[in-house]
């Protein structure tokens, strides 16, 4: 974000943070809804490069419409010219191809195959997908959008077979030099072996179940970090032949596969940090396909990325899990450290969800001051707290965990400090 000055007085609560910066918003009301983005846009350095939307749970629908509304804006008044969600980064590439196909065939068809945890069965995505199909569809749009999964091909539940990236990574090494392809697609195709093997859900409790740190892992982890260095030392040679994007596309296919084997090894290994040290591995690859994504699109158009608060804020995420506080660095933070202010990203919370299992947030946290505040959406500054007293952000009490949604995570103290801007739904009926 660009430097703000100060505000002259200070606020010394949160009640007057939120009634004197906080302003209304309804998705169903475009001169508001148009003035509040206008207004967030405004606010964002002149290199902004990428603008996040954070969700504090999966599966909120009402969010995702609001997301829909927010992208289509941002496409056709502010130059964004692509979309990466939380979803597999490999299987993304089947929407981008949907998207980019003029033919016959239905999103039916990408449905499950195109999108990691579910996320394609929300009406939502399927709306997203259909816009963005149609936006590129239409000749006067000279300007075409391409979508993204910037998940890795890792998760809580399971983790993916390092296959797909290498084949991808390998398939561009084969084009360019067929001997040095066919030699690594030798090496490397026997030593990946059965793909049920690594993608055991049952390792991620059990760590003699993984095969991370078996002697074929191990030589598998080696012929990788050959093969990345490779792709290092001959990109003069390649870039020429293949192009930038090309050339990219192959590099971080091999840089995910070396990080998907670190995680591989991190379930193996039996520690007390075992899950933090998985999370953060995971997010880094967000990162490093964020980044990716930003060298593919720096002459295109913006971008907009969307994905659970935890990977996209700009701070240190945590989780309790159990009697364990688990911490580690999410891929905003990342992204915040190599692009600066190229990155703003915009958190959001809610009042209270019946559906959701999310009951009536306690007075005095964020969300309970937020909730007081007429409309049915709020969006407010942070202005990197500085809007508030000194010393004030500490005291802030943070709402109660939902039993019934430990998916959700609450605004903490530190949310005034790793969010942008705020964006607050006082009751999600879907």
């Amino acid at each position: 974000m660009v430097d703000e000055p100060e505000p002259d007085i200070p606020y010394n609560n949160l009640r007057e943070w939120v009634e004197q910066e906080g302003f209304r918003l309804s998705p169903d009301e475009e001169s508001s809804f148009h003035t509040a983005i206008d207004q967030i846009i405004c606010s964002c350095s002149p290199y902004l490069q990428v603008l996040g939307l954070g969700e504090p749970f999966h599966g909120g629908r009402d969010i995702l419409k609001f997301r829909n509304r927010l992208f289509f804006y941002l496409v056709d008044n502010y130059g964004f010219r692509s979309i990466a969600i939380e979803s597999s980064f490999t299987r993304g590439l089947m929407v981008q191809e949907y998207i980019c196909d003029s033919g016959k065939s239905g999103y039916d068809n990408i449905l499950d195959t195109g999108f990691s945890h579910g996320f394609g069965y929300f009406p939502e995505n399927r709306e997203l997908v259909e816009w963005m199909k149609a936006y590129n569809n239409n000749l006067s749009n000279t300007e075409k959008l391409r979508f993204y999964g910037f998940d890795a091909p890792a998760e809580m539940t399971m983790t993916d077979s390092p296959r797909l990236v290498l084949i991808r990574a390998i398939d561009y090494l084969m084009m360019v030099d067929k001997q040095a392809g066919q030699e690594y697609l030798d090496r490397i195709i026997p030593l990946i072996g059965d793909d049920d093997a690594w993608e055991n859900p049952d390792a991620m409790m059990d760590p003699s179940k993984s095969i991370g740190l078996s002697p074929t892992a191990a030589a598998l982890r080696i012929a990788v970090e050959e093969l990345v260095t490779d792709l290092d030392i001959r990109r003069p040679e390649y870039v020429p032949l293949t192009g930038e994007e090309g050339y990219t596309a192959a590099h971080i296919s091999a840089t995910l596969a070396r990080l998907l084997l670190t995680y591989h090894a991190c379930i193996a290994r039996k520690a007390e940090n075992r899950i933090a040290r998985c999370l953060g591995i995971r997010d880094l690859m967000m990162a490093e396909i964020l980044e990716y994504i930003v060298r593919t699109e720096e002459n295109r158009g913006k971008i907009f990325a969307f994905a659970h608060n935890s990977h996209l804020k700009c701070g240190k995420s945590e989780w309790n899990l159990g009697k364990n506080l688990l911490t580690w660095w999410p891929a905003g933070s990342h992204l915040r450290e190599r692009i600066g202010t190229g990155y703003a990203v915009i958190g959001s919370g809610i009042g209270k969800s019946q559906i959701h299992g999310i009951g009536d947030p306690e007075p005095g946290t964020i969300e309970g001051e937020l909730a007081n505040y007429p409309g049915p959406i709020t969006m407010i500054p942070t202005k990197n707290g500085k809007s508030l007293v000194s010393g004030i952000s500490r005291d802030i009490p943070v709402r109660s965990v939902c039993q019934q949604n430990p998916g959700y995570f609450p605004f903490t103290n530190e949310s005034i400090n790793e969010y942008d801007w705020l964006v607050f739904f006082p009751n999600l009926i879907a």
